[in-house]
């Protein structure tokens, strides 16, 4: 009788054992922990007083430009990483991000996630079915249509460039990013000359905590992931100018086209770096 009551908790403790370890399935070789429990580094205290020169830039991230895949990829979700837009679609469901209305883009117009889905392109569309059997008669269907985040394939920022005479350095920090898609029409075609629009916009200190708590693919080491937060931060991404502030609160594209709009993106790029070498004596 003791045999048999040993040999049933001994059988038991076994397959209690052997559940516990299905549960604990660790996909790679140790536990990540340490981009989840990062905090985004502190931006430097700034005084109005200490800013001695600035300039407001808008710039445009390529999404098919080879050094910004990682903010593209992975299609869809896997067990480590999300892309870009994942993370934040994600965020704003749930109401730990807030995204904004490209009405204008100083962040004064909450809008929600069902608001951002029409704007990419979901909707429902009415269309007539004929029945398979006699007497074939027409029946209306509801197609629905979803926003699709692969839709997405550039990314605006907007930031501020300044010169802090404090830290005697020339620093930038970026105040907003919006995820873009190509503008359709009503039917859900391109429209003509394939005109890019901001989706939504989001406040980027805002965002700073998210993004740092999110994993990025490095090429070079799979143990040595990168944030998010990393990539913004450390200028790890390609991009080009299309507006400064102006006194006509006009882009490049109202006064420049073609390799003319390229080189104005150029010199202004350039009118940045070179205010930070007159700034020293040799």
């Amino acid at each position: 009788m003791k045999f048999k009551i040993l040999l049933v908790l001994t059988v038991m403790l076994m397959a209690r054992t052997s559940f516990a370890q299905s549960l604990n399935v660790l996909d790679g070789v140790y536990v990540k922990e340490h981009t989840a429990e990062r905090e985004p580094l502190t931006y430097s205290y700034l005084r109005e007083a200490d800013v001695m020169w600035s300039k407001r830039i808008w710039r445009v991230i390529d999404l098919n430009e080879k050094m910004n895949l990682p903010l593209k990829y992975p299609i869809g979700k896997i067990l480590d990483r999300k892309s870009l837009i994942d993370l934040m679609l994600d965020a704003i469901k749930e109401g730990s991000l807030t995204a904004y209305s490209t009405t204008d883009d100083e962040f004064t117009l909450p809008v929600t996630m069902k608001e951002i889905a029409a704007k990419g392109g979901a909707r429902s569309d009415t269309t007539k079915m004929n029945r398979p059997d006699p007497p074939y008669e027409e029946y209306d269907t509801v197609i629905a249509k979803e926003f699709a985040p692969e839709k997405v394939i550039a990314y605006r920022l907007k930031e501020e460039w300044f010169f802090d005479k404090q830290r005697s350095v020339m620093d930038v920090r970026i105040i907003g990013i919006a995820p873009m898609i190509y503008d359709i029409d009503e039917s859900g075609n391109l429209r003509p000359g394939n005109v890019k629009k901001p989706l939504f916009w989001v406040y980027y200190p805002e965002a700073r905590k998210l993004f740092e708590n999110s994993e990025v693919f490095n090429r070079e080491n799979d143990g040595s992931r990168r944030s998010f937060d990393d990539i913004f931060q450390k200028r790890l991404f390609s991009s080009f100018i299309y507006k400064e502030s102006n006194v006509y609160d006009r882009r490049i594209e109202d006064y420049r086209q073609g390799l003319s709009a390229l080189l104005e993106a150029e010199r202004i790029k350039n009118d940045i770096t070179n205010f930070e070498h007159d700034m020293w004596e040799y």
